[in-house]
This record gives structure tokens, sequence and C-alpha cells, in this order.
């Protein structure tokens, strides 16, 4: 939240309780020309290639309309090869025994696995392929069709980026603001020792050990942490389950504030695709002629004097 003296006060995470007033809860407090940026991690848009052979041009457009009519299936999973289809893309439901990507590959009439991820995916795991730890699917689900989907049809002042425009466009409007993140995509970037091959997200004590990079990123830029949020960061989110998701939000988020100031592009590529794929905000994969990493990206900034 943007605080009267310009500074960003960060809270601890917390659930978001019902879906259906999230949107309206989000801007419950705040002045009625203000604007929201909500990021969430879980894919926004669709891979090209199964887009052009449904037909679709437009993400956001087409949204509303999964899960009804002639797109009945769409979020009910297909339990086996044989139910996998265009409009029934998930896939599978439950026991993934004998399950195989080229499956899903097969059924939806596209050439390889490749097809089956958007551009900005390439670390990240396929859409639609629900099985493994690092399946996006499920949340992709209930992001799309309990809380996106509904809300573009009640909330008048809902933006989706980059779909509706660039980001600073639509944050210079009243409303509330949708982005995809992808808080892995940050820690490198933000220099998190939890990317380091001996390290686990899902390890307590392993988050904790971020906490001092994570307090002067917020102590190097306009960010006042709270003193419960201060605790979390050093307690590593607690060790319950949910802990690395508390971390993996924060860590999110921080890269959204990186946008906001500057030292961040948001990344998306200017061309017809994006309309269907959407993007990570943040997120600027190295061409093969430009190897630069995000660090290297983020170096280059400090040595401008931008932090």
């Amino acid at each position: 939240m943007l605080e009267a003296d310009g500074h960003y006060l960060v809270d601890a995470p917390r659930m978001v309780g019902c879906l259906s007033s999230y949107f309206r809860r989000l801007r419950g407090n705040l002045e009625a020309d203000a604007a929201v940026l909500a990021g969430f991690d879980f894919p926004i848009g669709l891979p090209a290639r199964y887009a052009a052979k449904v037909g679709l041009t437009d993400f956001v457009d087409a949204l509303p309309g999964f899960g009804r009519g002639e797109w009945d299936d769409f979020y009910c999973p297909a339990p086996s090869q044989s139910c996998v289809s265009t409009s029934r893309p998930f896939y599978p439901e439950g026991s993934t025994g004998g399950t195989k990507k080229q499956h899903l590959v097969e059924a939806l009439g596209l050439t390889n696995s490749d097809e089956l991820k958007r551009r900005c995916e390439r670390n990240a795991e396929a859409l639609f392929w629900l099985v493994g730890a690092k399946q996006v699917g499920r949340a992709a689900i209930s992001g799309w069709r309990d809380l996106l989907a509904p809300a573009l049809t009640n909330e008048a002042e809902l933006s989706i980026w980059p779909f509706d425009g660039p980001l600073f466009d639509l944050l210079a409007r009243p409303g509330v603001v949708v982005a995809e993140t992808y808080p892995a995509a940050m820690y490198q970037y933000l220099d998190l020792k939890i990317r380091q091959s001996n390290r686990k997200k899902t390890s307590q004590s392993d988050r904790a050990k971020d906490a001092p990079t994570m307090r002067d990123w917020a102590n190097n830029r306009s960010v006042r942490l709270e003193s419960r949020l201060e605790y979390e960061l050093c307690d590593g989110f607690g060790s319950d389950r949910s802990g690395d998701d508390r971390f993996d939000a924060v860590v999110g988020l921080f890269g959204m504030l990186d946008v906001i100031f500057g030292n961040l592009p948001t990344g998306e590529p200017r061309d017809e695709l994006t309309q269907i794929e959407g993007w990570i905000l943040g997120y600027s994969p190295p061409s093969r002629r430009d190897q630069h990493s995000l660090v290297a990206q983020r170096k280059r900034v400090v040595a401008n004097g931008v932090l």
C-alpha cells in the first residue's frame, strides 16, 4: 500500500478469503480514484499453437466463455487420453499411472510438448499438464473460473495486463489491474540463496537465510516492512506447509514493486501473440544474441545509480 509520504508499506501475507468479493475488498479502503495492482502466481493466457487450433485470438475475450456452451467441459480435467479434446484440454484428472505428456500433445493435435507452452513458460510446466510438483493447471482452473472470469462480468473497473494495454497506462486510471507473476523468476534477480541447488524452498531454515537480503532490498527502496512481516522473514515464514507459498507471495510482490519503481521492465513482447499468450510481469528472458541474465540486468541498473 502506498502511504501519504510516498513510501510503500508491505504487510505479511494472509489468506485472500472469499474470491467473489476479493477485488472489491482490495479497493474497499482506498480513494475512489485509486488504482490497485494485483499479482497472481498462476498462468494468465493460452499457448499460441493451441489457441490457433481452436480459433482464439484474444484471451480476455475468450475467458468468460470457458465452462459454458461448447466449452462446458473446459475446466473438467480429462480422466483419460480418449477424453482429452480441444474443448477439454486439462489432463489427467486423477491417477497419473500410464499417463504421458505426449498423450496430451497428440490429443490436442500439436506437434511436440513445446507447443503446450507459452513463450514465457520455457522454465515452467505446461498449462494443461496436471502431473508433478511444478504443475500449474489446477491453480489456473481455480484462478480463471472462480476469480477472473466472474470479475470480468461483474467488475466494471478491472483490467488484465498486458491484454488491456501497457501497465502504466492501466495504472493511470481507477480500478484493479491484474498481472501474472512468477516468483521463481525473481529468485535470481533478487540474488536469493534459495535458488541454489543445495537449498529448498520447502525448508523453513533455508527460507530464513534470505531474510537479510530481502530486508536490504526494502531498505534500499521506499519500502517499509510491517513488524509482522519482519518477524516472518526472520522466522522463514513458519514451519507449516504453506510457508513456502507465503515466501513466494513476498518475493513476487518485491518483483512487482521493482517494476513499479522502474528497476525492471514489464517485459512483454509487442506483437499479436501477446493478446492470446499474455506475459509474466517483469520477466525478460535473454535472447540467443543477448546472454545477459536477470542478475546482469540488475547490476547494470545498480551501476547507473537507479537503486
